[in-house]
């Protein structure tokens, strides 16, 4: 029997439980799901008893960890990201494999000769944005370049998102992964990329102003963004002379311009403790953030302030989560991000009813003996339910199969590794359509 860890058991690990749990028996596998909740480990277990177990744990606590490491072959990282490292250094002691989700840090590339001396597996970005996206794209790319086609444009976006019939506010937003990512996205930094050989740096205070349109078939148009740094994908993907890479998130037509109000007020900053009691209403929030005035109210100044029109769509968006209201905040002591956040888990939780929905699109501009083409590629993947969610089943399912491949002896290569190669992504992706998570593509006239 080989034995699997996996560290964590957040949002995106219910498809990656039932995945291993299902295979479990054929596979001789046996699972052990690790949380600081326990008795939420063990409802995600209960549908496998006789192969899954579930345990406490605080992944803080090094000695814990490293005994529960110890005593498995292969372990799962699912683990917020500044967590992986410990994780991984742990494997490294232990001479154990590691998957994760997750971008791979600047800090874990040192650690490739030591992983490759080892003859370890510690294999990244395994998801869905990063992971699915790497995986779907070198596959058309190395496809593109065996039919002898010279890349000139290549762009990605990718969103989690809420479903058509869930789309019941404003904003066409709901929670459907980590709340406090989605406050922070951004601000890791100026976005970078490279358009008609130009490298392009777009700060956060613009991040949300400079949008792309991204129509994704049946389902309407998204607003795209630039997320981190896409240049350093040149090399991963074999396009280092390229003139045009971009890779970016994906909101509903309309989010981006709302949500800069928020990052050109300051409330999406973290890095300080605003200081407004629990009984100040949400318009105090929102007040605190704009200059004086000594007639306008807070509506008023805020569409003054920043050039809007009263009846503008944004001030719908704002007016709809309550910001011109005087209910009271409720939470006091935080960062204007946290009190931001707290608000917004109120008015954008998922209803029982509801299902979310992952979106991506890519486009590919190249040239075959002088000859212009365009090709498009589309994911949509709509969830079951709260648990069985879409962006679960994106994340989870393809680090379970990549899991599967790994204690098969599939994977050739060693060190610290993204899913770049054909012996990754053609399994992972093959065995995701089963599971309908399929691109679709078309080629559209240049």
């Amino acid at each position: 029997m080989r034995k699997i860890l996996i560290l964590g058991a957040g949002r995106s690990a219910s498809s990656l439980i039932h995945y291993l749990i299902s295979h479990a028996d054929q596979q001789e596998w046996r699972l052990t799901v690790a949380d600081r909740d326990a008795a939420h480990a063990a409802r995600l277990v209960q549908e496998g008893p006789e192969v899954a177990t579930a345990t406490a744990l605080d992944a803080i606590d090094p000695s814990a960890r490293h005994a529960l490491i110890a005593a498995h072959d292969l372990v799962i990282s699912m683990l917020p990201a500044a967590m992986h490292m410990d994780v991984v250094r742990d494997c490294l002691k232990l001479k154990k494999h590691v998957l994760t989700p997750s971008y791979v840090p600047d800090a874990m590339w040192p650690l490739d000769a030591e992983a490759k001396d080892a003859g370890l597996i510690v294999l990244n970005e395994l998801g869905l944005d990063p992971g699915i996206d790497h995986m779907s794209a070198m596959r058309i790319l190395d496809r593109i370049r065996h039919e002898g086609g010279r890349m000139e444009a290549f762009e990605s976006y990718c969103g989690g998102l809420i479903a058509p019939q869930s789309d019941t506010n404003p904003w066409g937003y709901k929670f459907t992964w980590n709340p406090r990512n989605v406050v922070l996205a951004g601000q890791g930094g100026a976005a970078r990329y490279i358009r008609d050989g130009v490298v392009k740096y777009l700060p956060y205070h613009r991040l949300f102003r400079e949008t792309v349109r991204v129509n994704v078939p049946g389902y309407g148009g998204f607003d795209g963004y630039a997320n981190r740094d896409s240049l350093k994908y040149r090399a991963h993907y074999g396009l280092e002379k390229i003139p045009t890479l971009v890779r970016g998130t994906l909101r509903k037509a309309g989010y981006c311009a709302a949500w800069d109000v928020f990052v050109q007020l300051g409330c999406t900053d973290d890095s300080y403790t605003i200081e407004l009691p629990a009984r100040a209403t949400w318009n105090d929030f929102l007040d605190a953030f704009l200059p004086r005035h000594p007639t306008h109210d807070t509506r008023r100044n805020l569409a003054a302030t920043l050039g809007l029109e009263p009846q503008d769509e944004v001030m719908t968006k704002l007016e709809w989560l309550g910001l011109f209201d005087h209910t009271p905040i409720g939470v006091e002591a935080l960062s204007p991000a946290a009190t931001l956040q707290h608000l917004l888990e109120q008015k954008w939780k998922l209803q029982p009813e509801d299902k979310d929905l992952v979106v991506m699109w890519h486009r590919f501009r190249y040239s075959v003996d002088g000859v212009q083409q365009e090709l498009q590629a589309s994911l949509a993947v709509e969830g079951r339910d709260q648990v069985h969610t879409a962006m679960a089943a994106t994340v989870g399912l393809p680090i379970a199969i990549a899991a599967k491949l790994v204690l098969n002896g599939k994977v050739n290569g060693r060190g610290v590794l993204l899913p770049l190669a054909a012996e990754l992504y053609d399994p992972i992706l093959n065995e995701l359509e089963n599971h309908g998570v399929l691109f679709g593509e078309e080629e559209v006239p240049v």
